[in-house]
């Protein structure tokens, strides 16, 4: 039996990465009293850019915390893979204790119509492994089964898989943490989104910037290699009581938005019973199943 996989799953599990660059400035001086008027010119420029970098870092800092402190959300997401129509996953997500999703996709846009014949397939990403909810199969490694686990493994490698698990699991704070530390977030200023008035902010981040999650996203058949870029664009726009509103994500040709509906007051995300669960972790390793 042959399972095939989209990429959509793994942009947003993929999404977050902590950037750990500064912000700084330069002052210049001279001995004649033109280069001085030019200096002390300069200076207020310097000092109205950091004063501007400032206000950027605070407003991110705070909408990082309160994303932080509220631990989960409910998310309509769209993933555009740049080759076809874009998958949607909506439902909830949770960080804090491990990154979590419980989300509902399309059955025809993942290709898993031979497998089950609801037109969405619930899918789960918890302790560190996805789950796709099927319709029992009456024979073979799926006989019985209600529930098909992938091990995170096997889409981020060893070292990816276990940036993404534990209390330091990704998360949409880790993202903004991203836009937070990088020396060119941009602000891009007032937009409405999905009716709601917000900031926009931009930054572009290199494989330098990813931090711990490096690991999921170089090397052969990462994240960055399978979408053919070199750098992730994250676009973030902030609204009333700083939180975000949309998180926007480019990895070459894969763009992947999330639309907050709602934060907190979710409910916690727990495998299904291990007896519904068919684990096809080593057949997807043997049969090269990755990102793309």
């Amino acid at each position: 039996m042959k399972l095939r996989y989209s990429a959509a799953w793994v942009g947003l599990t993929a999404a977050a990465m902590v950037a750990a660059t500064a912000c700084g400035s330069e002052s210049a001086g001279s001995a004649t009293e033109s280069a001085g008027k030019a200096a002390e010119s300069a200076g207020k420029a310097a000092d109205t850019a950091v004063s501007k970098a400032d206000t950027i870092m605070a407003a991110l800092s705070r909408a990082t915390d309160r994303t932080e402190e509220l631990g989960s959300a409910e998310v309509r997401t769209t993933t555009d893979l740049g080759t076809g129509e874009p998958i949607a996953m909506d439902g909830t997500y949770s960080w804090g204790d491990g990154y979590a999703l419980d989300v509902e996709m399309d059955t025809e846009a993942v290709q898993m119509q031979d497998l089950t014949d609801s037109p969405t397939v619930r899918t789960l990403f918890v302790d560190g492994a996805y789950y796709y909810d099927i319709d029992p199969q009456p024979d073979g490694p799926l006989e019985g089964k209600e529930w098909i686990r992938i091990d995170g493994s096997v889409v981020f490698g060893e070292s990816g898989a276990a940036a993404f698990s534990g209390s330091g699991g990704a998360s949409p704070a880790d993202s903004m943490k991203g836009l937070k530390y990088a020396s060119d977030v941009e602000d891009l200023g007032a937009e409405n989104v999905n009716g709601k008035p917000t900031t926009h902010y931009r930054a572009v981040l290199d494989e330098k910037d990813l931090g711990k999650f490096k690991e999921a996203f170089s090397g052969a058949d990462s994240m960055l290699d399978s979408t053919g870029g070199d750098s992730i664009t994250m676009d973030i726009w902030v609204g009333e009581k700083d939180l975000p509103v949309r998180l926007e994500q480019e990895f070459g040709a894969m763009k992947v938005t999330m639309d907050f509906d709602r934060f907190g007051a979710t409910e916690k995300i727990v495998a299904p019973p291990a007896q519904e669960v068919a684990d096809l972790s080593e057949e997807a390793k043997s049969s090269g199943a990755t990102a793309g």
